[in-house]
């Protein structure tokens, strides 16, 4: 069982490997983007789902 400082420290890196996964997929080209069948736009939802799992 993780104590609540371990949780909060896990919530944190989570938040940063989100932020950081947003901005890469936000700043790609759009033609790579879109050879790799990404859209900037959707950068929120990539991430999310990359970094928490998808979720319904």
């Amino acid at each position: 069982m993780l104590s609540m400082f371990d949780q909060i420290r896990e919530a944190a890196q989570r938040y940063a490997r989100y932020h950081q996964t947003r901005a890469e997929i936000a700043r790609l080209p759009l033609d790579v983007a879109l050879d790799l069948d990404l859209y900037p736009a959707d950068a929120d939802r990539i991430a999310r789902a990359a970094v928490y799992g998808r979720t319904a």
